[in-house]
């Protein structure tokens, strides 16, 4: 903060002196490693102001330091505005007003998006004093249970239908079929359903050539897990 005028700190307290009005200083904290949150679930972003005094009327306001359209929310004149809030943030962002009383401004995010991961601004404005802190979100993904392959039958030219399965993913997990040499193949159908905020995925596809080695790759982010199955000459 700027002095205009005659500004003078007054030793050991939290107070600006300004032409003979006084103002309480603060400091905003936020936490010093990153915030891991899940996808899917929810995280709270924590942001307080030391001393712990009320912050009910002042303005707070949360950023993303990395994105270009930047507001996450904007709590001002005792309301929150969501006027230019990020569109993707609509109806998950949240501070609790009890909270604010004691100096708490942490931001509750639900149903956490991998693209939330990123940094966050808080930034927090009296009329006489403004402070910020940033918050680094990690976001991690539910890796599901590993694919399984099975025989779902047999066509009218002998060709073999095969489903592959995995559940318990959150995001929405890539499923794909891959013949020995990594090359990529085309699936019949692909099914999708979610449950209790996990996924689960399921993709056919109808093999006409014999010993051969088929792969069924399931994959989110850097996570991969993989099943296999040998076809003979016998089918």
């Amino acid at each position: 903060m700027k002095c205009v005028f005659m500004c003078k700190r007054k030793k050991d307290e939290n107070l600006i002196i300004m032409q003979g009005i006084v103002f309480k200083q603060y400091e905003v904290v936020g936490p010093t490693d990153p915030v891991f949150a899940v996808a899917g679930e929810d995280v709270i972003l924590p942001c307080s102001v030391k001393p712990n005094i009320s912050v009910v009327d002042m303005r707070v306001e949360w950023f993303r330091l990395d994105l270009k359209d930047t507001q996450v929310h904007l709590y001002d004149d005792h309301v929150d505005k969501t006027t230019n809030q990020i569109q993707s943030y609509r109806g998950r962002t949240k501070l609790n007003q009890q909270e604010l009383q004691r100096g708490d401004a942490s931001l509750k995010l639900s149903s956490v998006q991998i693209s939330d991961e990123g940094r966050y601004k808080c930034f927090i404005q009296s009329k006489s004093w403004s402070d910020d802190a940033t918050v680094d979100v990690n976001v991690e993904v539910v890796v599901g249970r590993p694919p399984v392959i099975t025989v779902d039958g047999f066509d009218h030219s002998g060709g073999l239908h095969l489903l592959c399965e995995s559940e318990g993913w959150n995001p929405e997990p890539d499923l794909e079929w891959l013949d020995r040499e990594g090359v990529s193949l085309s699936s019949e159908t692909t099914e999708t359903q979610k449950s209790t905020k996990r996924f689960s995925v399921k993709q056919t596809i109808t093999v006409h050539h014999s010993n051969d080695k088929i792969h069924c790759r399931v994959k989110l982010r850097h996570h991969m897990l993989e099943a296999l199955i040998v076809t003979t000459s016998k089918y």
